[in-house]
């Protein structure tokens, strides 16, 4: 560790990986047990969580639907009881709904839930474990994972889409509040990964060993937004850049608390 930076690659920080069970989750869940950190995976099946315990022993696990906010709140009081000296945050859970607008014949409750999973919950979790990790005083990254998708809507699956906008918002305006702490916060922007997001038969992108391999080591603080392929393009770099001036020149207009060096929030 540095005074700025957790280091991925180097053992002794504890990650908390939600979706942790599959994909770029279980793919970085590897890479951070692999390197000596602790690190405890969520997700909604016992069962698959406990068949990556047993594949990767050492993993631990907490089974909980992280769309719903008592299951969140939940998963905190965990943490906080377990793992107090959490250094690494990782939201990562999600779900992709490929329907488009017009054809979307669901009922709310599926948009709702995909809302709840890709927004709701790293918003909150984020509120509930910030604290945590500013007050052991120690360097500390929290890593929202976004999409090309944010940037880029895609009709095929647009409340996905809209949803990953919104948590790209956030995120920049959570790395404002934070600015001043020793917690760094990384939007890690996937392009498509062949993963099981959107369910079965809708794999496709980049290999997910390949992506986490080249997005890893870069989890430590020093990048504020780690993308691969498309999403870490010089093109894509200098359109992030360009919105992050327009923030800076628009984030004073008023008045806003931020977390001070000590974690206490004032102007």
């Amino acid at each position: 560790m540095t005074t700025s930076s957790v280091a991925a690659t180097s053992g002794g920080s504890s990650v908390l990986i939600t979706g942790g069970s599959s994909g770029i989750g279980l793919g970085l869940a590897r890479r951070y047990h692999a390197a000596g950190h602790r690190v405890m995976i969520t997700g909604r099946d016992p069962e698959r969580l406990a068949s990556v315990a047993g594949r990767v022993p050492g993993i631990e696990s907490f089974a909980n639907d992280i769309g719903a906010p008592r299951s969140r709140r939940r998963l905190a009081d965990h943490v906080r009881q377990v793992m107090p000296e959490l250094d690494v945050l990782i939201n990562n859970a999600g779900i992709q709904r490929r329907v488009g607008i017009a054809s979307d014949r669901s009922g709310w409750a599926e948009a709702q839930n995909e809302i709840d999973v890709l927004l709701a919950a790293p918003v909150h979790l984020g509120r509930l474990l910030t604290p945590l990790m500013l007050a052991h005083g120690r360097p500390s990254v929290l890593v929202n994972v976004t999409s090309g998708g944010a940037f880029f809507p895609q009709p095929f699956a647009p409340v996905y889409s809209a949803a990953k906008a919104a948590l790209h918002s956030y995120t920049v305006n959570q790395r404002h509040a934070l600015k001043a702490t020793s917690c760094r916060v990384v939007e890690l922007i996937p392009p498509a990964v062949a993963t099981g997001l959107a369910g079965p038969g809708q794999a496709h992108g980049a290999d997910p060993d390949e992506f986490c391999d080249a997005v890893f080591p870069l989890l430590d603080g020093s990048h504020a937004a780690v993308g691969f392929g498309p999403t870490a393009s010089p093109g894509f770099a200098e359109q992030q850049a360009a919105q992050q001036r327009t923030f800076d020149e628009m984030s004073t207009r008023f008045a806003v608390p931020v977390y001070r060096a000590d974690g206490t929030v004032g102007v």
